[in-house]
């Protein structure tokens, strides 16, 4: 139905989560954050992975809690990351990248079944700049 008066429609800026971690898991503060099946959060690079959502911004130990017990502030944008091999160079400026650990990033290349992390943004001397 349209709207016969003003509405206060709620917003999010899109560059902050905060899912409910996995059980048994603990993701650092800097990890490469995905979630699961289930929705819930585990360190990106896992097998549980299905989806990548962006960097952990504090330390979740969830290692003794139910999967939702905690959960962890997840933000999206550029971040610095570690290649996983020598020999990313500014030639994957705009390339997909896949999350190997929750750390380490790698092309996608011909990786049909990979899940894509972020795209390269920049690559340094210290690392790959990497946009959820």
């Amino acid at each position: 139905m349209a709207l016969t008066k003003d509405r206060n429609t709620l917003r999010r800026d899109g560059r902050g989560f905060r899912p409910p971690a996995a059980a048994g898991v603990r993701i650092y503060a800097g990890a490469i954050v995905g979630v699961n099946a289930d929705g819930h959060a585990v360190p990106g690079g896992s097998a549980a992975a299905v989806a990548i959502l962006g960097i952990a911004q504090e330390q979740v130990d969830n290692r003794d809690g139910a999967a939702g017990a905690q959960s962890v502030d997840v933000r999206r944008g550029t971040f610095q990351l570690k290649p996983a091999a020598a020999g990313l160079t500014l030639a994957a400026y705009g390339k997909p990248v896949k999350a190997v650990d929750d750390e380490s990033v790698a092309l996608v290349g011909e990786d049909a079944a990979a899940i894509v992390a972020g795209v390269v943004r920049d690559v340094d001397a210290d690392g790959v700049w990497v946009e959820f």
